[in-house]
């Protein structure tokens, strides 16, 4: 049995995930005039629990002795980034500046 380096499934689990949001946008695509008005929702749901999940994966590998791959951190904070993007937008949204 072959054991999968750190960085290779790493890779993978980023692989798996833009995958998983490119089929999740698709998916919304096609439902949109059935569940428009779930849109606001669902989006600060999913924005709450990815940020939650990113952070406790972060948290739980600093305490693994596992290697390190020279673009993890830099995918990590520019997705902190773009998630204070979004969260800035929405607020701007909801209260009616933009």
């Amino acid at each position: 049995m072959t054991i999968a380096k750190p960085a290779r499934l790493r890779l993978a689990e980023l692989t798996s995930g833009v995958g998983a949001v490119v089929l999740g946008i698709g998916l919304g695509v096609l439902a949109a005039s059935h569940i428009g008005a779930f849109g606001l929702p669902l989006l600060l749901i999913g924005l709450v629990i990815h940020a939650w999940g990113m952070f406790d994966k972060h948290r739980l590998e600093r305490h693994v002795d596992i290697a390190k791959v020279w673009w993890e951190p830099v995918a990590y904070w520019i997705c902190w980034g773009l998630l204070a993007v979004l969260a800035i937008g929405l607020a701007g949204r909801l209260s009616g500046i933009v």
